[in-house]
């Protein structure tokens, strides 16, 4: 039962076919188990949110874009803290207790919405105990780095990053059922009555973060039995020596425009739709959409992970980013519409962005092994993802602005088309161009 491994040397041949991998892959599939709740819960109040209206919280449209929003605030930040924390107290003690803490946001939300008295700076703080689940990305990334040799991690960075993004499209996608009836008896209190024109109903919106409670106790007691810490020991100040490498920065640039827009839009989308075509007679549900462009962007990340590993991480990037600049201008033909004849090209151009970032997502985690030493790699890993995962909160907070001030999203994806040219540009002269300075 020691948390510490005596002996990890994954590029060895012979010790991987003999012990690494069987290890290697059990704690992948646990630390993916564990990190879909992490996305879940991080985003369950982009599904949540769109909600609180119709049950009686007197929120503004702006109101609900910043609680839609300071989960990315927490998040971010704290994968600033996750990004130098394996190093230091190991696999196994991170997962369990991360897994532990999110406990916190679930049952708190939970009672909140049971009082209909409850404040909106409660709302806020209960928001912000919800990036306790965006932290979590930014150690478990590196703690994978160094599992597996360096041939195999674009394949095992992609399942578990994929697979975990997929807490996002669940947390939505499960949102709508889980509240519909009382699924989990009266033992979380009693329904709230939903209404919305002339429909009126009982539905249980305590239910959308109850549901992760019994999950997240089974798979936190898990990974303490289970899970074990590869003896790679660095302190916080030794970890610093990746901010003096100019390819940490343009890395984080690239990841912001891939996780960055993916999961920015996965929050503000929501949001989006029930702003730009909410006031339609017979408008679309948010939710009934919302969960499809994180599912594609989740399920691509997984697929390229073996593809980037064969080809090269920087080719898929520079993909990503042409695709990312055409439906960034694309979408914003649909964006003021007239009817909801329009509402079809809307969702098709939000997908296509979550489609190229998972992409991104995939290929740039590959590049990053390439491109740094293994113990610097899980730190760059770790530091990208944290600066990239305040996405959520400036996506939310910028859209929510710029519909409030201009009536539509338009100039936000205009200056987010500009974003991804320039990281076209980085990405072809550092990555991929014949003769540049690092091929990956």
């Amino acid at each position: 039962m020691a948390t510490w491994l005596e002996k990890w040397e994954p590029e060895n041949p012979e010790f991987w076919a003999k012990t690494g991998s069987k290890i290697a892959w059990r704690t992948l599939i646990i630390t993916t188990a564990t990190l879909v709740l992490s996305f879940a819960t991080w985003f369950m109040m982009s599904a949540i949110v769109v909600r609180l209206p119709n049950i009686g919280f007197k929120f503004s449209p702006m109101d609900l874009f910043w609680l839609a929003a300071m989960p990315g605030l927490a998040g971010g930040t704290l994968r600033l803290i996750h990004t130098f924390i394996i190093p230091i107290f190991g696999t196994r003690h991170v997962v369990t207790v991360a897994t532990f803490l999110k406990l916190i946001p679930c049952i708190g939300i939970g009672l909140a919405i049971n009082n209909p008295s409850t404040p909106f700076w409660v709302f806020m703080l209960l928001a912000l105990a919800a990036g306790f689940g965006g932290g979590d990305f930014s150690s478990y990334m590196p703690s994978t780095s160094l599992f597996f040799p360096k041939r195999l991690q674009g394949t095992a960075l992609g399942i578990q990053a994929g697979i975990g993004n997929f807490g996002v499209s669940l947390a939505q996608f499960v949102t709508p059922w889980i509240v519909s009836f009382a699924a989990l008896g009266a033992v979380v209190g009693p329904s709230q009555t939903f209404v919305k024109g002339e429909v009126s109903k009982p539905i249980w919106l305590q239910n959308a973060a109850y549901w992760y409670v019994p999950l997240l106790v089974v798979f936190g007691v898990l990974a303490w039995i289970y899970l074990r810490s590869v003896p790679i020991r660095a302190s916080v100040r030794q970890q610093f020596d990746i901010f003096g490498n100019k390819h940490t920065w343009i890395m984080t640039s690239l990841y912001v425009m891939t996780f960055g827009s993916f999961s920015g839009f996965s929050a503000a989308f929501p949001l989006m739709i029930k702003s730009v075509y909410g006031h339609f007679p017979n408008a679309p549900d948010p939710l009934t959409y919302a969960f499809i462009g994180p599912l594609v962007g989740s399920v691509i990340r997984v697929v390229m992970g073996p593809p980037s590993d064969k080809w090269g991480g920087a080719i898929w990037t520079l993909l990503s980013g042409f695709g990312l600049l055409a439906c960034s201008i694309g979408v914003t033909f649909f964006t003021t519409p007239t009817s909801l004849d329009s509402f079809p090209m809307f969702v098709t151009l939000m997908i296509g962005l979550f489609l190229f970032a998972g992409i991104g997502n995939a290929s740039t985690f590959r590049q990053i092994p390439i491109i740094f030493e293994p113990r610097q790699a899980g730190g760059v890993l770790g530091f990208t993802g944290a600066i990239a995962a305040y996405g959520p909160f400036l996506f939310s907070v910028a859209i929510g602005a710029v519909i409030g001030s201009t009536g539509n999203p338009n100039l936000f994806f205009y200056i987010a088309a500009v974003f991804y040219a320039a990281n076209i540009a980085l990405n072809w002269w550092f990555y991929t161009r014949k003769g540049c300075e690092k091929p990956c």
